[in-house]
């Protein structure tokens, strides 16, 4: 399955930020490639320094599909969401850039629909969103479901954003609009998301999405806590203060 062609340039670059995710790196990868099988791209892994053995995983994936295919950007320990995208990125070929999460939550059958949705409109931005039409969560208990659209809602009121899922991390942007965003951008952790976003439709960028399902991670354990909704709240503030 490793691709013979050699090196260069990639039309597209997936980034996905790794921690402890040994169980679920390979699904992910293999699926990637399952649902793009005419798509000339590359997937760039940036692991946190994972104890979990996730790195080693990674260098066996790389044996199947190709160092030029399968790219392992380690950093020594965790450094934060936005700042593992910029990572990513100075290692990027492609003119389009995708991030997505490992955990499986977003799964590779909707990346057609996004290249797609951007071919059709041009958009500078294609998110995926859980709050229209054919979008959803599965695996969530209730009282998480109506935190996050009340999460949602007040996000939408306060800061009219532009689009209908603030904190969703499954996003495709054009290379030198995510260079744009990320540069403007100042928090970190779960607000990130959140204010790139906002940061886009203040700039004036065109944004378009796509109704996902979000799938809460198959292996391992959640990092979202109190302490990222105590975030998620200042976050809000400071947006609305500066935005």
């Amino acid at each position: 399955m490793a691709d013979d062609a050699g090196g260069g340039r990639r039309e597209y670059s997936i980034i996905v930020p790794t921690y402890n995710e040994r169980l679920n790196v390979a699904l992910i990868v293999y699926l990637i490639f399952k649902h793009l099988p005419d798509v000339n791209f590359e997937i760039i892994i940036v692991d946190d320094g994972s104890p979990d053995g996730t790195q080693d995983i990674v260098k066996q994936l790389q044996q199947v599909y190709g160092e030029n295919r399968v790219l392992l950007r380690a950093r020594l320990r965790k450094l934060g969401l936005g700042t593992a995208y910029l990572h990513g990125l100075k290692h990027a070929s492609g003119d389009f850039v995708v991030i997505m999460d490992a955990d499986l939550s977003h799964h590779p059958k909707y990346l057609p629909s996004f290249i797609r949705k951007q071919k059709e409109t041009g958009a500078d931005v294609v998110t995926g969103t859980r709050y229209v039409q054919n979008g959803g969560v599965h695996g969530w208990n209730l009282m998480r479901k109506l935190t996050s659209r009340g999460a949602n809602v007040l996000a939408q009121t306060l800061l009219q954003p532009g689009a209908s899922d603030l904190t969703g991390s499954f996003r495709l942007y054009k290379r030198n609009v995510l260079e744009d965003l990320i540069s403007s951008c100042v928090s970190k952790g779960y607000v990130f998301q959140m204010e790139m976003i906002v940061r886009a439709t203040r700039k004036g960028y065109h944004i378009e999405e796509v109704p996902i399902t979000f799938v809460d991670r198959v292996f391992g354990t959640s990092k979202l806590g109190g302490s990222e909704i105590v975030e998620y709240l200042k976050g809000l503030v400071y947006l609305l203060l500066t935005t």
